[in-house]
């Protein structure tokens, strides 16, 4: 198996399988990205690790359609949130220039519930491009995820 160090000259502080902590906090996510999207208030960066970002927030009516079913395009924002919050803790550090490079979404079922959750694993970390896998669900039921995703943010050159 090839280690994540081997996928491209990207730095990181973790070997292939480990869990090392990392410097930067999910208060600090929230923090800078309130400043500089001050509307992006809505989405809580729950837990952040070098191979890992798990994000909530809460379900209301902008983000629901009838029958209390939550929408594709506010699942699918928390898919791209997750993998954006994903790259800053690969990278130790807010990269608020990271952008998408693609994202692929599958609703499985519908989504019902108070809070929406989604959390992104590492797949790959390369030069500019990271890949992640996401799961999206509500309330207590990660087991029973709504959508999953998998995607890549590519980092600003220089």
């Amino acid at each position: 198996m090839l280690s994540i160090e081997r996928l491209g000259a990207l730095a990181l502080p973790f070997g292939p399988m480990s869990q090392t902590d990392i410097s930067l906090t999910p208060a600090e996510v929230d923090a800078a990205v309130a400043e500089a999207f001050p509307a992006a208030g809505e989405f809580t960066c729950v837990e952040l690790g070098a191979r890992h970002a798990l994000v909530s927030r809460g379900i209301d009516r902008a983000s629901s359609r009838p029958g209390g079913y939550v929408s594709g395009p506010a699942q699918f924002a928390m898919a791209d949130t997750a993998l954006w919050y994903l790259a800053f803790g690969v990278l130790d550090r807010i990269e608020l220039m990271a952008l998408t490079s693609d994202v692929d979404i599958t609703y499985l079922r519908p989504a019902t519930g108070d809070t929406m959750w989604a959390r992104a694993d590492l797949l790959s970390a390369g030069k500019r491009k990271i890949v992640g896998a996401v799961r999206v669900w509500c309330d207590d039921r990660d087991e029973a995820p709504s959508a999953v995703a998998k995607g890549a943010y590519v980092l600003p050159r220089g």
